[in-house]
């Protein structure tokens, strides 16, 4: 069984990467002891969910719990409430 890292290690790893200060993956990779492919596979899922950093699994096969922003979420539906009730209220 592979070896697990946190979000936040990852999420340094990536952002690392994005800075361009740390040379490409296969550099980040010696610079932590990684493989290449791993930070590979890191950066491209990071790419692919538009840096969603809690989408970046925690363990294979099973979807870690993404931090949901709750206060933007009400937000949002009580925009939506609003605009129903006044879409209602029109007919």
């Amino acid at each position: 069984m592979g070896k697990h890292y946190t979000i936040e290690f990852k999420q340094k790893v990536i952002d690392e990467y994005k800075s361009g200060n740390f040379g490409g993956y296969p550099q980040l990779a010696k610079r932590y002891g990684l493989s290449p492919g791993t930070v590979w596979h890191w950066i491209e899922k990071n790419h692919k969910q538009g840096n969603q950093i809690n989408d970046i699994n925690n363990s294979r096969g099973r979807k870690s719990v993404k931090n949901i922003d709750y206060k933007e979420r009400y937000e949002i539906l009580k925009k939506y409430q609003a605009f129903l009730k006044a879409q209602r209220e029109r007919k």
